[in-house]
């Protein structure tokens, strides 16, 4: 299943996963290690951990009984053209407005 922009969206939504991304940043962990720091339960993290998943932000591995994580980038491309389109699209309207806003100044103006 390839992740829809909603669902890394909503991933990123939360502070607690974007914290387990920048802790993955930093390099694989194991579930164990990565849920440490935070005050929340196991059993929580590993939601977070799911919802990461299901937008492809983290990969889990198996080596043995341990389950080990990865941040994946790639997944934030997506996103990423999509703020892009977004800002370009803004900044042409305003950049318009701005124009048009000037003009009226120039127009309205006693000589």
């Amino acid at each position: 299943m390839t992740p829809s922009l909603d669902d890394t969206l909503i991933a990123l939504a939360d502070p607690t996963r974007r914290a387990i991304l920048a802790r993955l940043a930093q390099g694989e962990l194991r579930v164990t290690d990565l849920a440490s720091p935070f005050a929340i339960s196991l059993n929580s993290v590993s939601k977070h951990i799911r919802m990461l998943e299901r937008a492809d932000l983290v990969r889990r591995r198996r080596a043995g009984r341990e389950h080990l994580m990865r941040f994946n980038p790639q997944a934030l491309d997506a996103a990423q053209a999509w703020i892009e389109t977004q800002k370009a699209a803004w900044a042409g309207a305003l950049n318009a407005l701005d124009d048009l806003l000037k003009a009226e100044d120039i127009e309205g103006s006693p000589p």
